[in-house]
């Protein structure tokens, strides 16, 4: 009995070690397979990470030298390069006149403008001070030109309308803003690339940007609108400074080598220069965009609210709206009287706008002014009825006299024609007919109306018969000289023999 009791324990016993056993193999299992996956998404992210690097890395295509130099040959503003600038002025302005787009891009083509901005970004990045101040100056140059030439073609030119694609560049916001940034860090990341890239590229970069504010500020000085050529000004001077900031960017991130100098003390100050020049503009860049992006916001707002609060709704007409950013007052003008109830759901919606809750909400809205503006149009459509009838009356008099004058002139020229038929010499014709044409034996003359399917004409005939003994080739012949003859004794142009 207790040896069974002995192998039954011996028995449980080794049936407990081999399921250990089992159980640490499955584990075992387990983390190899654990460690498998952990190694091929290990693998999968390094192979990513990797094709991401060799995608988006730009610096093994960077040719330093060689950039330096290009930025610094296009630096120069003068000769062809500023005639280049002038007729690109004049052709952008005349597309921004036009309100054509096309017109402005290819003007963008042909522009000159990257030079100089580049020449500032760079010249600041590696500490060169020299390469700075000629920057600033033919910068200084463009700039003069450029709206000298825009001032000149508004002011001369006849057709002065204020366009859209004028108005557009009076205020920027915060489109403007990363277009000259981004403009800016494309076209030089462009110039630093090794190889050819088109130089078409980095006018177009700049010139987006650049451009039409010029062009616009030539407008406003040109017309007398100094505002205009104020908010243009300031969107040229967002864009330079963003475009210049992005050059600086770049041209840091691929470690342009600083430029070194022999005098360690000269050295130091003109880092430090280059250091707080680009601080500076660093600061109003940063100042400015923030400033335009809280502009936007406000604004976009406002017109979400007009559209979706008010212009939504049929009941509702807002015939002007305006808004004080700086008071944050936003004020509608209604036709119409506004109930208690739609002035409170005004309020209240107002209050779900992020940027302009806070606003005071001024709603100008009567009853008297919409029935005075019924009322007006009212009667200006009686006035204009009565202007239409009176003109329609006279329309119609004017068409019976003159369809009097046409029966008038019927009547005279039938009675002319009948005067002129009977008032024919024809007796005195006929006798010397006789006389100078022995074989006649009678003479008729009429008139006959004959037409080509075109036009209608009254044609002389006359109706000869000869005498039985004439042969027929002598008739022809004696026809044509009656004929001859009549025509002269008659003075008609045609006439027409019938037998």
């Amino acid at each position: 009995m207790s040896e069974q009791i002995d192998n039954s324990d011996s028995q449980e016993e080794k049936d407990s070690q081999e399921q250990k056993e089992e159980v640490k193999a499955e584990q075992q299992k387990v983390n190899e397979q654990k460690e498998a996956i952990k190694k091929d998404a290990k693998g999968l992210w390094l192979s990513g990470t990797k094709f991401l690097h060799e995608l988006l890395d730009f610096r093994q295509d960077t040719d330093r030298e060689k950039t330096i130099e290009l930025i610094k040959a296009d630096i120069p503003f003068k000769g062809a390069t500023a005639w280049i600038l002038i007729c690109s002025i004049f052709v952008a302005s005349i597309g921004l006149n036009a309100n054509s787009i096309p017109v402005v891009i290819g003007a963008m083509l042909i522009s000159p403008l990257m030079g100089p901005i580049l020449g500032i970004g760079m010249s600041i990045a590696i500490n060169d001070i020299d390469t700075l101040r000629k920057s600033l100056i033919n910068f200084g140059v463009m700039i003069a030109l450029s709206i000298i030439t825009a001032y000149f073609f508004f002011w001369a030119f006849p057709l002065k309308e204020e366009s859209s694609e004028l108005l557009a560049r009076t205020r920027p916001d915060i489109r403007d803003v990363l277009i000259a940034f981004f403009g800016g860090a494309a076209l030089i990341i462009a110039k630093t690339k090794k190889g050819t890239i088109a130089s078409v590229i980095f006018g177009v970069a700049i010139a987006t940007a650049l451009m039409p504010p010029l062009c616009t500020v030539g407008f406003g000085l040109a017309i007398g609108k100094y505002d205009y050529a104020l908010g243009a000004m300031y969107l040229f001077t967002i864009n330079t400074i963003f475009i210049a900031l992005a050059t600086f960017l770049v041209l840091k991130l691929l470690r342009f080598p600083m430029l070194r100098y022999a005098n360690s003390i000269r050295r130091k100050r003109i880092a430090q220069l280059a250091s707080f020049i680009a601080i500076l503009a660093m600061v109003p860049a940063g100042v400015t965009f923030w400033h335009v992006w809280q502009t936007s916001n406000l604004e976009g707002d406002i017109r979400n609210y007009i559209k979706d609060e008010i212009t939504a709704n049929d009941n509702l007409y807002l015939y002007k709206h305006t808004y004080d950013l700086e008071e944050r007052v936003l004020r509608l003008y209604f036709s119409g009287e506004i109930p208690d109830a739609t002035d409170s759901d005004l309020r209240k919606e107002l209050a779900s706008y992020k940027y302009i809750n806070d606003f005071k909400l001024n709603i100008d809205g009567n009853k008297a002014r919409g029935l005075d503006q019924v009322s007006k149009a009212y009667d200006r459509a009686i006035v204009e009825i009565e202007r239409m009838e009176i003109k329609n009356k006279k329309l119609n008099q004017e068409i019976d006299s003159l369809n009097s004058q046409v029966v008038r002139l019927k009547s005279q020229l039938v009675s002319y024609d009948k005067k002129k038929l009977t008032s024919l010499p024809f007796n005195n014709i006929a006798k010397d007919a006789k006389i100078r044409f022995s074989g006649l034996k009678s003479i008729g003359f009429g008139k006959v109306l004959q037409s080509d399917f075109i036009k209608v004409d009254t044609v002389a005939v006359i109706f000869p018969k000869w005498k039985s003994t004439i042969p027929d080739s002598v008739k022809v012949i004696e026809n044509i000289k009656l004929k001859g003859w009549i025509k002269s004794e008659l003075k008609v142009n045609e006439l027409i023999i019938q037998e």
